[in-house]
């Protein structure tokens, strides 16, 4: 007798079937209350979670850090611990830190027209992105680098073409890219609000703004120290850039007088540009949603809780009280903390390569 076969038709009914939810919209970061932000570039030297609670033991309630060490090329690619960046971005979230901002390596020059230094430039641009991915940094900032032997046009397509280059295939999940502007030193380029929208412009796909340095603004010649001063050199950023496209200020006073064309950062109140003016950066309106955060050095102990606490008593408030104690300095003397050393990294080239062809 034949056997009979039994054939049973699975039937799928559309209410069954596994749809994954939509997500929903981010979550908005403990740090976003509306609340003004003062932050201060503080060291990764002894541990990079430890920055955190440096920053909010000065009484700061933002920050700016480096991912790696800032004078060195990397020696194969480096990438954060993922352990580290994980306790990295919970003790944040503790301390409801914010923004934070990475700055990238003082070698890089995008501009240059060098094919060697662009290329390693563009390689190194890449790196710092994907460090600073891992951190959950809120914002990148380089500096746009100098011309050279270009033109200031040819250097300012080559510097957003690296910048395209280097973001090519990441998913930047909202962090900006910020051109800081410029003293006007030498051949670098950005100490003009023309160069940095130019730049701007020939990379609209990116999320890049700018990141205003008030010492460098007032070497490059912006007469900040006035109040008609300063309305003239915000009439121009809004014309030029806007300024929705600012939400990191560099707050430093300046060692050298008003057109100098020379980089030197002094205690805030202790320089040319002085504390009425920085009272009138601080409380202008066109300037409420702008992080402000200090490069100011460090000439003997105290001096960083001195100018952050000097900054909230410009607007008026009293330092927060965090409950974090001071942050121990890596160095004594007169210590740069744009030159202390890098967090934990692991090399991995095979896994960090670029194409910077394109």
């Amino acid at each position: 007798m034949a056997e009979t076969k039994h054939l049973v038709e699975v039937t799928f009914e559309p209410a069954d079937e596994y749809r994954p939810e939509p997500a929903g919209p981010p979550e908005t970061p403990a740090w976003k209350n509306g609340t003004i932000r003062i932050g201060i570039h503080t060291s990764i030297a002894l541990e990079i979670s430890r920055s955190l609670d440096i920053a909010a033991g000065l009484g700061a309630n933002a920050l700016q850090i480096f991912s790696a060490s800032p004078r060195m090329w990397d020696r194969g690619a480096s990438r954060i611990l993922p352990l580290d960046a994980e306790r990295f971005r919970a003790r944040r979230r503790e301390l409801a830190l914010g923004p934070l901002v990475v700055h990238c390596n003082y070698l890089l020059n995008l501009a240059s027209p060098n094919p060697v230094l662009q290329a390693r430039s563009v390689q190194a641009l890449y790196r710092e992105l994907v460090r600073a991915l891992a951190l959950g940094a809120d914002y990148l900032v380089l500096h746009p680098g100098c011309a050279m032997t270009s033109d200031t046009a040819t250097a300012s397509y080559a510097v957003a073409r690296g910048l395209r280059q280097a973001a090519r295939g990441l998913k930047l999940d909202g962090m900006g890219i910020l051109l800081e502007n410029t003293a006007g030193q030498g051949s670098s380029i950005g100490s003009r609000f023309e160069e940095l929208k130019a730049i701007m412009d020939a990379c609209a796909d990116l999320p890049v703004g700018v990141c205003i340095d008030t010492a460098h603004l007032f070497a490059a010649g912006w007469d900040i120290r006035t109040a008609e001063g300063l309305e003239n050199t915000l009439f121009h950023l809004e014309r030029e850039i806007g300024v929705k496209r600012v939400p990191v200020i560099h707050v430093n006073d300046s060692k050298t007088p008003l057109g100098s064309r020379v980089d030197r950062h002094e205690h805030i109140g202790k320089g040319k540009i002085g504390f009425e003016a920085f009272a009138r950066i601080l409380n202008h309106p066109l300037l409420s949603t702008c992080a402000f955060i200090l490069e100011t050095p460090i000439d003997k102990p105290g001096d960083d809780k001195r100018n952050v606490a000097r900054l909230w008593k410009l607007v008026g408030r009293k330092v927060p009280a965090t409950g974090v104690r001071d942050g121990i300095r890596a160095a004594s003397g007169k210590p740069s903390r744009r030159s202390r050393s890098a967090p934990s990294t692991e090399r991995t080239a095979s896994k960090d390569s670029h194409t910077l062809e394109g």
